[in-house]
């Protein structure tokens, strides 16, 4: 299966477990800088050079070759679960994506006919995502009209995979705390370029995309979306110490254990 998902510095410094919606964007660009000293030019995801991405074939030896040696500093970030789904919605099922486009053709066309998602002119948000919401946890749970997509699939999914092929994580930090967590990083690894995360921009590549959020992130989960979210999330809130009661609180209630971490992952 080897290590999909997984991006690394072509110094070696840094592998980078990408979780979508957890400032992919952001991490990848530092990343680069840290090689070249100056960002990718574009979207970081388009990236087929300068960057080693499990994805590109001439990436997978070297990639395969870091983890088994555990020669790069290994880390990946997570998000609060309910902030992370409704910048899915937004992005993904409200926004035309950076090629012009609705994202994955007539998904949004399926949503409107199967499950009554409306999106058009000034739509009620919440109505539409917790429609959509319903979607999502088909997807999850039952893998059923479709595979879930990797930007609502479970975080604890994507981290699993590094570890069960073989991979050890040396970090794993919450995007809320995104300063301290990141400069863990930068001070563990020598790299070709310093990298001063004050002057890093936020690298948003789906800012703009769809409307903005009308309402606080609370207001989009009722008793039964908070239902559905434990059903497809139960582990992601175990496992990376987020609320699973309170939408309103973004924070995590609890710090990241790496071991117990490796534990659960495994499970």
């Amino acid at each position: 299966m080897g290590f999909p998902g997984l991006w690394m510095t072509q110094s070696g410094s840094t592998a980078y477990r990408v979780i979508p919606k957890c400032a992919c964007s952001t991490i990848g660009q530092i990343l680069y800088f840290s090689d070249h000293g100056r960002f990718y030019d574009g979207d970081v995801h388009d990236a087929t050079d300068g960057i080693h991405k499990w994805g590109i074939e001439a990436s997978r030896a070297p990639i395969t070759e870091a983890v088994r040696t555990h020669s790069a500093y290994a880390f990946t970030a997570v998000r609060n679960p309910y902030r992370r789904i409704l910048s899915s919605f937004f992005d993904k099922i409200c926004g035309v994506q950076r090629n012009g486009r609705p994202y994955r053709g007539n998904l949004v066309p399926k949503l409107t006919q199967a499950y009554g998602v409306q999106i058009d002119g000034d739509f009620d948000q919440i109505a539409a995502f917790r429609r959509f919401l319903l979607f999502a946890r088909d997807t999850v749970r039952w893998r059923r009209p479709m595979d879930p997509d990797i930007h609502w699939s479970a975080m604890a999914s994507h981290a699993a995979t590094f570890v069960a092929n073989g991979g050890t994580f040396d970090h794993v930090f919450h995007v809320e705390h995104f300063a301290a967590g990141m400069q863990t990083v930068l001070d563990a690894v020598a790299t070709p370029h310093p990298v001063v995360l004050a002057d890093v921009p936020r690298f948003n590549e789906s800012s703009g995309h769809g409307p903005k959020r009308a309402h606080p992130v609370e207001a989009y989960f009722d008793d039964l979306s908070r239902h559905l979210m434990l059903e497809m999330y139960h582990r992601d809130f175990a496992v990376f110490g987020y609320d699973p009661d309170n939408p309103a609180r973004a924070e995590p209630v609890e710090a990241i254990d790496l071991e117990a971490l490796h534990a659960k992952l495994l499970v």
